[in-house]
């Protein structure tokens, strides 16, 4: 069996920022770093919420459900791509592991905050660093190529998309067409 490196939730959060791929590899293994990634998921929700603090209090709890709802189901769509279509090899909480902290950068996300065009830079750059991280996450989970991994990625925005309207249709949340 394989030792797998500690390090602490900030140095793991910080080398996911970086898109370090050991960083991706230690926390695929650590079967106890579920729970940090899911507090990677809330901070990163609280920070966007602060960064759109328009929304209000009602705002914040829906982002945050949100947050977490989005995780598990990108997660468990990524896994049933990555792994039963494309053949990777991983396992739903090696996903939710890495997807999790590939979504670090998003704490840049309180800087949304700013005005105007500052704010709307800072989520558009912070946005494009979670994809790269997000790739790099699921290149690491899936053990297979860059160019499996932004595919799994494309299907698994499609699919994501797809359900999500699904789910929103039936809740009979979402924008209003008619």
């Amino acid at each position: 069996m394989e030792l797998v490196r500690r390090r602490t939730l900030i140095q793991r959060m910080k080398g996911a920022a970086l898109l370090q791929a050991d960083a991706y590899e230690e926390v695929e293994a650590d079967t106890t770093a579920t729970g940090q990634a899911a507090l990677v998921v809330g901070l990163v929700a609280l920070a966007a919420a602060i960064g759109g603090a328009g929304a209000g209090a009602a705002g914040f709890w829906t982002g945050l459900l949100s947050a977490y709802l989005g995780w598990l189901l990108w997660s468990a769509v990524t896994y049933l791509i990555g792994d039963k279509v494309l053949g990777g090899t991983a396992t739903w909480g090696e996903l939710l592991r890495t997807l999790g902290f590939a979504q670090t950068p998003g704490i840049l996300y309180i800087f949304g905050i700013l005005p105007s065009f500052l704010g709307w830079l800072v989520r558009f750059i912070v946005g494009t660093w979670i994809l790269i991280a997000v790739i790099v996450a699921i290149r690491q989970a899936l053990d297979f190529g860059t160019g499996k991994a932004v595919l799994t990625a494309i299907l698994g925005a499609i699919a994501y998309f797809i359900v999500g309207a699904i789910v929103a249709l039936i809740l009979g949340i979402g924008p209003d067409f008619v």
